[in-house]
């Protein structure tokens, strides 16, 4: 089975699994007895199951040159074509939708960003479903390209613990990166994690239910914490009622997001397997400690006089602590959710909602090879290292740094190739900011939406300004340039540079 699933293309197999995943929220529609939302989806998947069958039919005998290109070009198609695809469905079951807004939703949840165009209330519940389903799509596939197509040419963060140059190859990853075929190493990648990421979400779904969310809001929300698009068919998590179970359920659950060695097949050149010389968990536990505290503080001594000593308010004080806890670790992973008791802070003190600081932490990201987006917290580590070893130095000039090879390269190669992937990531975010500005957006929400974009985390467009971002108002072409920098934020500027360099085609 795995043979015959490696000889397809790659962006073929994607658009017949597309095509036959519309029939779910088909079954879904007809079953709640909405038989024109049914009839759009399944009827979409019928013309994408053909228009797929015709393309493979094309290019059967195909065989790619250099089959690692071939993936990694399948890889960005696959963010070009099936959006649109995804997006047919849409169109057909809201007839007041236009293409362009179908199409940004679709982006926006197939990269994991998990942004909206279109009210809650406004759309059925099997559009909710589908909107989850292309953003748990999204999460697991970028979580097997990271592994079978990105790690062995050294991108997607692998270019920091590896030392070597992006799209030149990496070596002693892990047994899986050894295997000869590209094709074949992502079927295996596939069937190793399909069962960990559906078990997750199920195990999830099953917390959440038993803490008291309702049926399908709880599988929307076990499946976007997963994937960590920040997907809700509610507007997000409950701000009412017994919280704090379903809030520590998704606590516990985005911890897949700090850290590849949860995963299968994670590539490993930096100390094994062992979670507690983990550096991205040991970052993560560092920010967990440091910024709930400071935002805690922040409301603690703005707080009104006399509420910190009684009884409520000290109750108040803890609800507040554990909303900036959950709402850190929350934007550090790019999920966006936010706790029910960070309004509570925000009530308890008066303070309004810190964007920049929540913009920050979406900076920071996740783990590789994880389905975070961000600059990643491996990148921002070994620049911490380095920072640490240079100080170091102005102090003991012929000092040794020690601690093993794998801590010598990820302070110089490792912190090297962070460096030049900050600065593009900085200068992507001056470009996208500087398009949107030309399309008539302002300053703020143009940064706001470049950031929300980049990090692929959509909630940031409703907690970071003053005022909720309404993303469906804006032009087409503001919409398109939100739609490349999506794309861009998930892939990473690296494996397009790569894919695009001259030199990269000629090995």
């Amino acid at each position: 089975m795995l043979r015959r699933l490696s000889e397809l293309p790659l962006l073929v197999l994607l658009m017949g699994i597309t095509a036959l995943s519309m029939w779910l929220p088909a079954a879904h529609a007809a079953i709640l007895r909405d038989h024109d939302i049914a009839r759009a989806f399944f009827y979409s998947g019928i013309i994408v199951l053909i228009l797929t069958g015709m393309i493979g039919i094309a290019t059967i005998n195909h065989r790619a040159r250099n089959p690692a290109r071939a993936n990694l070009t399948a890889l960005v198609s696959a963010y070009a074509v099936l959006p649109v695809l995804m997006a047919l469905p849409v169109v057909q079951a809201l007839p007041d939708t236009s293409w362009a807004n179908a199409w940004l939703e679709m982006v926006s949840s197939f990269t994991t960003t998990g942004a909206t165009l279109y009210e809650p209330a406004r759309l059925p519940p099997s559009i909710h479903l589908w909107r989850a389903q292309a953003g748990w799509m999204g999460g697991f596939f970028i979580l097997v390209a990271a592994v079978a197509i990105l790690a062995p040419m050294t991108l997607g963060g692998i270019e920091v613990i590896s030392g070597r140059v992006p799209g030149r190859g990496a070596e002693g990853l892990s047994q899986i990166t050894a295997t000869a075929d590209p094709a074949r190493r992502v079927a295996r990648q596939a069937v190793a994690i399909l069962p960990v990421y559906a078990g997750a979400t199920v195990a999830l779904w099953v917390a959440l239910l038993m803490a008291g969310q309702p049926n399908f809001p709880a599988l929307i929300h076990a499946m976007s914490t997963l994937s960590t698009s920040g997907i809700s068919a509610t507007g997000g998590l409950p701000v009412e009622g017994p919280t704090f179970l379903a809030e520590l359920a998704i606590f516990a659950g985005l911890f897949l997001a700090v850290t590849r060695r949860l995963w299968p097949g994670a590539p490993q050149a930096d100390g094994g397997n062992l979670l507690r010389r983990d550096s991205e968990l040991r970052m993560t536990l560092f920010l967990l400690a440091v910024i709930p505290l400071l935002l805690f503080l922040r409301h603690w001594l703005a707080a009104p006089s006399g509420a910190e000593g009684d009884e409520a308010g000290v109750m108040q004080a803890l609800r507040a602590l554990w909303g900036a806890v959950f709402t850190t670790l929350s934007f550090l992973t790019t999920t966006g959710f936010t706790s029910a008791d960070w309004i509570t802070a925000k009530n308890w003190s008066g303070l309004e909602t810190p964007g920049l600081v929540l913009a920050g932490l979406a900076i920071f990201g996740g783990g590789i090879a994880t389905t975070a987006g961000g600059v990643k917290l491996l990148r921002v580590y070994a620049l911490f290292r380095h920072g640490e070893r240079e100080l170091e130095r102005l102090i003991h000039p012929n000092s040794v740094g020690g601690s093993g090879q794998s801590a010598r390269r990820l302070r110089r190669e490792g912190a090297y190739l962070a460096w030049i992937f900050f600065m593009l990531f900085a200068l992507s975010i001056a470009v996208f900011v500087a398009a949107l500005a030309l399309v008539g957006i302002a300053f703020e929400p143009a940064l706001i939406l470049t950031l929300g974009a980049l990090t692929t985390t959509g909630p940031l467009t409703t907690v970071a300004a003053a005022d909720p971002i309404a993303i469906a108002l804006l032009p087409a072409a503001a919409k398109a340039i939100l739609g490349l920098a999506m794309v861009i934020g998930r892939l990473e500027l690296l494996a397009i540079l790569v894919l695009l360099a001259p030199d990269s085609w000629r090995n």
